[in-house]
Order: C-alpha cells, then sequence, then structure tokens
C-alpha cells in the first residue's frame, strides 16, 4: 500500500508554469506506477499524464502532450508534473495516483487527496 500527498497547485495565469508534486509514503513506491488525474467542477476525472515503474515510458492525453511533463525520482519517492503553456481549461483538481501497472486511463488503486490548479485567463 502507498500513501500519496499533492502539493504545488495553485493560481496562475494563462501561459504560465506550475509543478506539481506528489510525495509517497512507504517502501513499495518504486513497484507502482504513477499517474496524474484531474477533474473540473461538473466534469468526469480524466487522465492527464502516466509514468510505468522504471519511468523509461511516459504516456499523456493529447489535450497536455507537448505542455505537460511527468517525471518521477524513485529515490525520493516522488512523482512530478510539470505544466507550461497552462490554457484555462486545464483548470481542476490534480490528483496523483497509483498502481501495479502503468495505465493511461481513471482506473487507479491508491489516490492523493488533490491539490488545485487554476489558470486565469
Amino acid at each position: 500500500q502507498v500513501q500519496l500527498v499533492e502539493s504545488g497547485g495553485g493560481l496562475v495565469q494563462a501561459g504560465g508554469s506550475l509543478r506539481l508534486s506528489c510525495a509517497a509514503s512507504g517502501r513499495t513506491f518504486r513497484i507502482y506506477a504513477m499517474g496524474w488525474i484531474r477533474q473540473a467542477p461538473g466534469k468526469e476525472r480524466e487522465f492527464v499524464a502516466a509514468i510505468s515503474v522504471s519511468g523509461k515510458a511516459t504516456y499523456y492525453a493529447d489535450s497536455v502532450k507537448g505542455r505537460f511533463t511527468i517525471s518521477r525520482d524513485n529515490a525520493k519517492n516522488a512523482v512530478y508534473l510539470q505544466m507550461s503553456s497552462l490554457k484555462p481549461e486545464d483548470t481542476a483538481t490534480y490528483y496523483c495516483a497509483a498502481a501495479p501497472t502503468v495505465r493511461v486511463t481513471t482506473q487507479y488503486d491508491y489516490w492523493g487527496q488533490g491539490t488545485q490548479v487554476t489558470v486565469s485567463s
């Protein structure tokens, strides 16, 4: 089992950047694939990005490809989401999530509490 805590959200103007962090507890972090999922008010959860256990494979939703970068540091039990060229439609609560295998869906086993990202126009 793994516990996840996100940080780094906030208010940013369109075109700006933010870096989200997710700290994981437990020695088993390095056996989990990790993902970022977001949910805007009144909308369903949406897959954003995922990274394999080793960090060598990454996957992105078309809506963020070329603007967001997911990475992980297994030595620090952390996963990151670097977001640039932010748009108002990126406004959402962003969740860090973990699963035994990498998934490009919202079907993850463990979830953080979420961090709010608001992009103003």
